[in-house]
């Protein structure tokens, strides 16, 4: 019992951090509805000709909004420093802080591959439009990672116990996991190393097949989006997903309980949280549907303001006509 007190006070965060974690998660929650909300219509709903691609966005869509939405419980968390949702509902929102990472890395994977197939074998570009092909990858991935996280709901070992499941530790820090259970380094292995290694060797070809000039029969408009699309991928991975992995292959390894990396741990969980975000960068290279409509919301405020801007001129100069004609009258 003393072990779990001390452990209490040690994974207390200070005022400051809870503060800027709720102004934090305000925005990501506010910007990724807006942003996957968009996504999510434009490839499901408008989208006329679809492909491979489309099919990932609308997975990349669904699996933002997912963990997105379950951010006002982390608000109101941050607000109290108290869990009011239970036990069972702590869980779930930080078994979905392992899904989330684990989801989003395999589909960038797989728009990868997508990629390299445009590019490296684009005599095989009918494949690129096998809808099916890719909605059975997509359900692969689903089930394969909802079969690696879901055991996260019955762990045994939990540090909420000790304070009748009214703290939610397992939430604060990236998650609790038992340092001596080898199936979290499988599925580090498995959910993190592997999309990477994907990544890299499809990179790596289109990069070589670039520079040797072996894409030359490519549409270059195909060459640039294929581009702008792996940059785009390789930035949000290194800046939101290596230090999460990092700290949980450091958090898996730890021996102490001294609670060192509490603070690194949620920070690397805001990164995390930022690529719901940056996803729009995705949306908006991938889709020319979603470029017009980010284009046609930009140009609707701009005529907002023109038509205020009009009005104030028309209110002002009807007034002053009014003015003059009541000094003639005089």
């Amino acid at each position: 019992m003393e072990f779990y007190h001390l452990f209490l006070q040690l994974e207390q965060v200070p005022v400051e951090y809870r503060i800027s974690g709720l102004i934090f998660y305000c925005f990501i929650f506010i910007i990724g509805v807006i942003v996957n909300v968009t996504a999510l219509w434009v490839f499901a709903l408008t989208t006329k000709k679809r492909n491979s691609v489309t099919v990932y966005m609308i997975n990349v869509a669904v699996v933002d909004l997912t963990f997105i939405l379950l951010l006002p419980f982390r608000m109101v968390y941050k607000h109290q420093d108290y869990w009011p949702f239970g036990d069972i509902f702590c869980r779930v929102s930080a078994a979905l802080t392992i899904f989330y990472p684990c989801m989003a890395l395999w589909l960038f994977a797989l728009i990868s591959a997508d990629r390299y197939v445009a590019i490296v074998q684009p005599k095989h570009g009918k494949e690129l439009k096998n809808i099916p092909k890719a909605m059975v990858a997509s359900v692969g991935v689903w089930i394969m990672t909802l079969g690696s996280t879901v055991p996260l709901l019955f762990t045994m070992d939990d540090p909420d116990r000790a304070s009748n499941f009214t703290t939610c530790i397992k939430m604060r820090d990236i998650i609790h996991l038992r340092r001596d259970n080898p199936v979290n380094f499988v599925r580090l292995i498995f959910f993190f190393l592997v999309p990477i290694c994907i990544m890299i060797g499809c990179y790596s070809v289109i990069v070589d097949n670039l520079i040797h000039g072996r894409t030359s029969k490519l549409k270059p408009k195909v060459k640039q989006k294929s581009i702008r699309i792996i940059i785009t991928l390789i930035i949000q991975v290194l800046v939101c997903f290596v230090p999460f992995h990092v700290c949980l292959t450091v958090l898996l390894l730890r021996r102490g309980e001294d609670g060192d990396y509490s603070t690194w741990g949620a920070f690397t969980t805001f990164l995390m949280n930022l690529s719901t975000v940056l996803d729009i960068i995705l949306y908006y290279i991938v889709s020319k549907q979603f470029q017009d409509r980010v284009i046609s919301v930009i140009l609707y405020r701009n005529y907002l303001r023109s038509v205020r801007r009009k009005s104030r001129h028309t209110h002002t100069g009807s007034v002053r006509s009014m003015s003059n004609l009541t000094s003639a009258m005089i």
